[in-house]
């Protein structure tokens, strides 16, 4: 037995007619159109609304979960180990040590930096172990960081402070 090809085509009247921009400027076809004029508004959500309005004043703050004992840096409501709601705040110390770093010799388009942008993850001082952040690592050579670093945050002048994760400039070196 033969295995044949069969043809299949859609009859002329389903195959559809193309609309060119003539029939939509001569309205030939029903269209609608619409410029809504919408404001959006969002929040950073319970936990990171007040982390932020902290960074404003020059603090860190964390959440602590009871159950599991951990203090939880960035904060959440949420504890994501127990699933226990979490609401105890602490402040904690702006002071920690370099988990990795990455030395970029580009910036995010891509084009050559003049010096080299140090990037690092954070582990925060008081925060359980590898709660910690992404941030800038300056006033110091990138041959010379190194992970276990302790560094300190550089805290923008209180008047430039806006309540962004930017409020903290740059982390450097902890002498001693």
């Amino acid at each position: 037995m033969a295995v044949g090809k069969k043809e299949i085509s859609c009859p002329p009247s389903a195959e559809g007619t193309g609309l060119s921009d003539a029939d939509i400027s001569q309205k030939n076809v029903t269209y609608f159109e619409d410029h809504p004029n919408l404001a959006y508004s969002w929040t950073a959500g319970q936990a990171m609304s007040r982390f932020l309005n902290e960074l404003k004043n020059g603090k860190l703050i964390a959440t602590k979960c009871e159950k599991c004992r951990r203090v939880i840096f960035p904060p959440r409501i949420y504890c994501e180990l127990c699933y226990k709601p979490i609401d105890d705040w602490v402040y904690i110390k702006d002071t920690g040590v370099v988990q990795t770093f990455s030395i970029s010799f580009i910036d995010p388009d891509a084009k050559p930096l003049e010096k080299p942008v140090i990037v690092a993850v954070i582990t925060i001082d008081g925060a359980s172990p590898n709660m910690g952040i992404m941030h800038i690592i300056d006033e110091v050579e990138p041959e010379k960081v190194y992970i276990g670093m302790r560094v300190k945050a550089v805290w923008r002048p209180e008047s430039e402070r806006k309540g962004t994760i930017t409020d903290i400039k740059y982390w450097k070196p902890l002498e001693g």
